[in-house]
């Protein structure tokens, strides 16, 4: 559940590090079994000390537990989490440069693990949520709705996938055309040999019938759940209010978009969430969030700043 309050104040801050080698493996090590969740496995980090940074705190532990210097991050998502004895606040990190020979320096356990495979290895719930976002992008592209030309699309299509765009949703507002089934399972399939995740926005029943990756729900079909309907691999979400933010978390939705964050044409008239008020939003919710809205790669930079998952677009990333 989003809280809203000023609970986070007696929260204890932890500093994270996703460590990212060249082969895009990820770091775990291994919590001692005398310690609070003792045996779990997680990503390396630790509280915060008084008057200490965040960034100071994730450089001064992954010196102290793995030997190293980072040298480049980026943040990667906030976590507020409450388990029944106190509650956290995780500032997760990318790191993806380190100095130094990289071991267990505290005598504890670490490995690499490819991020397709961190879910089978058992974690302190709290770091659930950064497994999504280890495994999501940091652009989510999605296609015009209107079905003029599905040839055109799905040329457009083949351009973002060699272009290594990796989530893509499908967004054709015309179920009912005799070519709608063959342009999502020609978009799946192109989709699958390149290794990407094609998500539909579209009913949950229509989704599985037609064998894409997930179903992307509107603010409307977000609604109608009182839980995550079964079956799905992703389950994303569009928002557009703390309370949407809260609807999503109730039903597990994987990730979501949270618009409009700029001004954009194809909705002139609509308010503007602006940075501010999305990083206010993004920081008490409890999955990956997509900034979407007058979005364009050169604005990357800053939705990772406010805490976001990546960009999202039609406009500035169907066509960039």
């Amino acid at each position: 559940m989003i809280q809203t309050s000023g609970a986070a104040d007696q929260a204890i801050q932890v500093a994270v590090g996703v460590v990212v080698n060249s082969a895009g493996q990820i770091l775990l090590t291994q919590r001692a079994a005398t310690v609070h969740q003792g045996g779990l496995w997680e990503f390396p980090g630790g509280k915060c000390a008084q008057g200490e940074s965040v960034c100071q705190t994730l450089h001064r532990e992954l010196h102290e537990e793995l030997g190293i210097l980072v040298r480049q991050h980026r943040p990667l998502i906030q976590i507020r989490h409450q388990y029944p004895e106190l509650q956290v606040v995780l500032q997760v990190y990318r790191v993806t440069i380190w100095e130094g020979d990289l071991s267990g320096c505290e005598g504890q356990p670490v490995c690499w693990v490819d991020p397709q495979h961190l879910a089978e290895y058992p974690m302190p719930a709290a770091n659930r949520p950064i497994i999504r976002a280890i495994q999501l992008p940091d652009q989510y592209v999605i296609t015009p709705p209107a079905l003029t030309d599905p040839w055109q699309l799905l040329c457009a299509l083949d351009q973002i996938l060699d272009r290594g765009i990796r989530l893509v949703q499908l967004r054709v507002f015309d179920e009912r055309s005799t070519m709608y089934a063959e342009l999502v399972k020609s978009a799946a399939k192109a989709c699958r040999t390149m290794g990407a995740d094609l998500m539909l926005n579209a009913a949950v029943a229509e989704a599985q019938r037609l064998g894409v990756d997930g179903v992307h729900l509107n603010s409307q079909r977000l609604w109608t759940y009182k839980a995550r309907p079964s079956g799905l691999r992703w389950l994303a979400a569009s928002c557009h209010s703390v309370a949407d933010l809260q609807q999503a978390a109730r039903i597990g939705v994987d990730f979501v978009v949270l618009s409009p964050v700029c001004a954009t044409p194809s909705h002139p008239h609509a308010t503007i969430l602006g940075w501010e008020r999305f990083a206010e939003w993004v920081a008490v919710a409890t999955m990956p969030v997509y900034a979407l809205g007058g979005m364009s790669l050169d604005q990357l930079p800053m939705a990772w700043q406010s805490g976001a998952q990546g960009i999202a677009g039609i406009r500035g990333l169907w066509s960039e």
